[in-house]
């Protein structure tokens, strides 16, 4: 039996695609934003960034930073009724 070939990014074409006016180099500010805990996060990936990416299925959930380890946050979001914690690094959040 062959394996099924799927990755990290399989099947993301849409979802991590960039509008054509939002191609280019990210902005320092959203490079270098910093959270404290407790604070509510959208879960915006920015698909030119890999390192710290969380998973494409959470792409537009929001949450809340439960911690930091390393460079990267502890996000805590909902997913059917069950808590959920993943890494995310700065980059891929955005303030709510």
């Amino acid at each position: 039996m062959v394996q099924r070939a799927g990755g990290f990014r399989a099947k993301t074409r849409r979802t991590l695609s960039k509008h054509p006016r939002s191609r280019g180099k990210i902005s320092l500010a959203r490079l270098l934003q910093e959270f404290k805990q407790g604070d509510r996060v959208a879960i915006d990936i920015e698909s030119a960034v890999h390192k710290g990416m969380p998973h494409p299925r959470y792409e537009g959930r929001s949450g809340i930073i439960v911690g930091i380890q390393g460079r990267v946050y502890k996000v805590a979001i909902m997913d059917g009724g069950i808590r959920k914690i993943f890494l995310s690094d700065a980059v891929h959040l955005r303030k709510l």
